[in-house]
């Protein structure tokens, strides 16, 4: 989970184009929304889906984005929100759910999300404090609401379907957390990815397993979605997900490298500019190197077999 401090210098650089579909509602299909969430307050994207009798919402979000996008849900829809799942037990993802619960929602996750949570959480579930009060410290969104945790909670698929509309909520795998949920629309083509696929410099890897992530990209592609909504960044098309998964690969393959050439983790650490450089100019995952790639490179080193950087 990262600071909005961290999120608005990766804003600076985007194009004003980018920022103009920020806190905006798009129409993505009759009935199937999206919404931009502001990265300078730290929000995760958001989506609903229409059906005949409710409304199910992607994201609980931060309890501020959750109180910004749930006026935007009842001016597209009179039905009422009965439905909030939680993609992963992250904070900007996660924390709104009083919010949308105090609106008449129940929440739900994967079971792998709930026992995220639950290990994250520890000052909820009677333990030492957790993550919520670490966050509570710097946010007063956080501070001023109380921790909801999922309560309908599934394996690994849950269907939701009308007559009129199909939603699946699915576990395709280990990725940017344990217990990664999709939501995908068979009919529209129209996959919700949650953090497990962002589009730009917004990889957060410290609960992730980037072998695994890379398979479960494999099998998020297999869908065959023509339009892929990302937990952070604007909506694209398939190539996010071929994008995503190609980024992961090139950065494994050159650590890789350089554990092969008995880099020490100094050496390796000294040469993440360069690699930066080399990954900057594959124009079609350039976007979504960050300004340091220290984080995740020693993630996937470590991941590798290789030892962490020296501070």
């Amino acid at each position: 989970m990262k600071t909005p401090l961290l999120w608005f210098a990766v804003l600076a650089s985007f194009a004003p184009a980018a920022l103009a579909q920020i806190d905006t509602v798009q129409t993505i299909a009759p009935g199937v929304y999206f919404h931009q969430g502001d990265l300078r307050r730290g929000h995760s994207n958001n989506g609903w889906i229409v059906f005949a009798d409710y409304v199910l919402v992607v994201e609980a979000n931060f309890p501020s984005g959750a109180k910004v996008v749930l006026p935007k849900i009842r001016e597209t829809s009179d039905k009422p929100v009965r439905f909030a799942f939680n993609t992963h037990h992250h904070g900007d993802h996660a924390y709104g759910g009083k919010v949308f619960a105090d609106a008449g929602a129940t929440l739900v996750a994967t079971e792998s999300a709930l026992e995220e949570m639950k290990k994250a959480e520890t000052g909820f579930y009677g333990g030492a404090p957790g993550r919520w009060e670490g966050a509570a410290k710097n946010r007063p969104d956080v501070a001023e609401s109380k921790l909801k945790p999922p309560s309908l909670v599934f394996p690994r698929e849950l269907v939701f379907d009308d007559g009129q509309r199909r939603v699946e909520l699915k576990w395709l795998g280990i990725a940017h957390t344990k217990g990664d949920g999709f939501v995908w629309l068979p009919k529209e083509k129209i996959l919700f990815t949650g953090d497990a696929c962002v589009n730009g410099p917004h990889n957060y890897m410290g609960d992730a397993t980037v072998s695994e992530w890379i398979k479960t990209l494999d099998a998020a592609r297999k869908l065959g979605a023509q339009t892929v909504v990302p937990g952070h960044g604007p909506i694209g098309g398939p190539e996010v997900l071929v994008d995503q998964q190609q980024y992961f690969v090139e950065l494994t393959r050159r650590l890789q490298a350089l554990i092969a050439a008995k880099k020490s983790p100094a050496d390796v650490k000294a040469a993440l500019p360069a690699l930066a450089t080399e990954l900057k100019a594959i124009a079609n995952i350039a976007r979504f190197v960050p300004a340091s790639l220290l984080n995740q490179a020693e993630k996937i080193h470590v991941e590798l077999g290789g030892a962490a950087f020296p501070r």
